[in-house]
């Protein structure tokens, strides 16, 4: 039998490559793993944790407005950029020491260095060093993609985001999808001028229609500008800032510009044709339910493969690889009803079909539907509605769909779609006691 240097070498060590790596070395395999950045992943380092962080510090901003009208005797506060900034990069390196003792503490050996692959067993190391395994993990996720035009080099991307020297006074962020309304909400809460630019006339793709449109509405009263069906024609410095030409609107100047508009798989030089690994159109890696490459001992999962860009979808293809090759108990990821969240001001969550693919699946559907105005938003005078929208297979009374916009709406969903998950009907969430008040009585009280 061929002999290797290692059972298994995972290539990134984000969600996804860390959860493999120390489910696989927990089975007794022998595991290395390579990491060309910092241990912890985009999510980690650069991604969801460092930008709640900061969604967390945004919201500060209406809270402490609102606390007036519950009687604090709030003076007027000023915001500190490079305090926030500071600290949010502070509790990263603590989540990369985290993360890099979770590998240590499992025996998994680390290399702080670039990795490729050198062929179906073999993989070479930035130092020059080549090892071999009988597997290979690829779990090097995806990156920020930019715009080709000119000037786009005068950018920044979510990469840099957390590290700006200072706030800018004005922004313009380019892109429609979680990253961009995210990242909207939080600049503008800080007193940014926030321009959000998009190629098409829909924020939030893929969302139920009626909450994308709410969100629509609460963001521009708050202050954000939309320009819509806009592509870059070119960025140029001046003297006022970056000025920002597109197609169908009028230049703006802001002070950064940044671009939200995708990401796409980390693959460029990672040596896939010396082992076979073919990709798809999009450059994602092929792989199939057993998260399995196009050659039988190289495997990957994450945002490498272009199927569900979620943290938790990775870290569970991560679990399913190790217990399915090393730890004799094969099992593969259920896609189907997987919650998600956008951090917006307010906050979006969703699990299961939107009405409109309901539609399109089942035929004849109910929908049942909750806009009112929270309780704390009403004393604090502030006009913001919540919608709470529920999507039910109108043949059996089975929910098929959640759809949440509202404070904590991500807090609530996580709880509601296991029912979702379970098959659970409108009349099982009907039977249940409401808990009052509170917001989250609504999903039992839906009309």
């Amino acid at each position: 039998m061929a002999s290797y240097d290692y059972d298994l070498f995972v290539i990134g060590a984000g969600s996804g490559g860390v959860r493999a790596a120390r489910i696989s070395a927990a089975h007794g395999a022998k595991v290395a793993i390579a990491e060309e950045y910092r241990v912890g992943g985009t999510c980690v380092i650069r991604g969801c944790v460092p930008k709640k962080l900061l969604v967390y510090g945004a919201h500060f901003a209406e809270d402490l407005k609102d606390a007036r009208r519950f009687g604090w005797e709030v003076p007027e506060c000023g915001f500190n950029w490079a305090a926030l900034r500071e600290n949010v990069l502070s509790e990263v390196d603590r989540l990369n020491g985290a993360y890099t003792s979770t590998l240590d503490n499992n025996k998994v050996e680390t290399f702080l260095e670039r990795a490729t692959i050198a062929g179906p067993h073999a993989v070479k190391l930035a130092g020059g060093r080549t090892v071999t395994a009988k597997y290979i993990l690829i779990a090097t996720g995806a990156r920020p993609q930019v715009p080709e035009c000119p000037g786009h080099e005068l950018g920044i991307t979510s990469n840099e985001v957390f590290h700006l020297e200072a706030l800018p006074k004005r922004i313009l962020i380019a892109g429609g999808g979680y990253i961009a309304n995210e990242f909207a909400g939080i600049f503008n809460e800080f007193g940014t001028k926030v321009t959000l630019m998009n190629r098409s006339d829909v924020i939030l793709r893929g969302y139920d229609a009626q909450l994308r449109d709410r969100l629509l509405q609460i963001s521009m009263a708050k202050g954000i500008d939309f320009r819509f069906n806009a592509a870059f024609e070119k960025i140029e410095k001046s003297a006022g800032g970056l000025t920002v030409h597109m197609s169908g609107h009028d230049p703006v100047t802001v002070d950064t510009v940044l671009f939200a508009t995708g990401r796409v798989p980390n693959i460029e030089g990672l040596g896939l044709e010396n082992a076979g690994v073919e990709t798809n159109q999009r450059g994602a890696i092929k792989v199939d339910a057993d998260n399995r490459s196009t050659c039988d001992s190289i495997y990957a999962v994450g945002d490498v493969t272009d199927r569900i860009q979620l943290t938790p979808v990775a870290i569970r293809e991560g679990h399913a690889f190790a217990d399915s090759v090393f730890g004799g108990k094969p099992w593969q990821v259920d896609y189907d009803c997987v919650p998600s969240a956008v951090f917006s001001h307010p906050p979006l969550a969703s699990v299961g079909m939107t009405e409109a693919q309901a539609r399109n699946t089942l035929g004849s559907v109910a929908v049942y539907t909750s806009d009112f105005r929270p309780m704390k938003n009403v004393l604090a005078g502030r006009n913001e509605r919540s919608l709470y929208k529920m999507v039910c297979d109108a043949s059996t009374g089975r929910v098929v769909g959640l759809h949440m916009i509202g404070p904590d709406a991500p807090e609530i969903l996580q709880a509601a779609a296991v029912a979702v998950k379970a098959g659970l009907t409108k009349d099982a969430f009907d039977q249940t006691v409401a808990l009052h008040p509170s917001m989250a009585e609504e999903l039992v009280l839906l009309k």
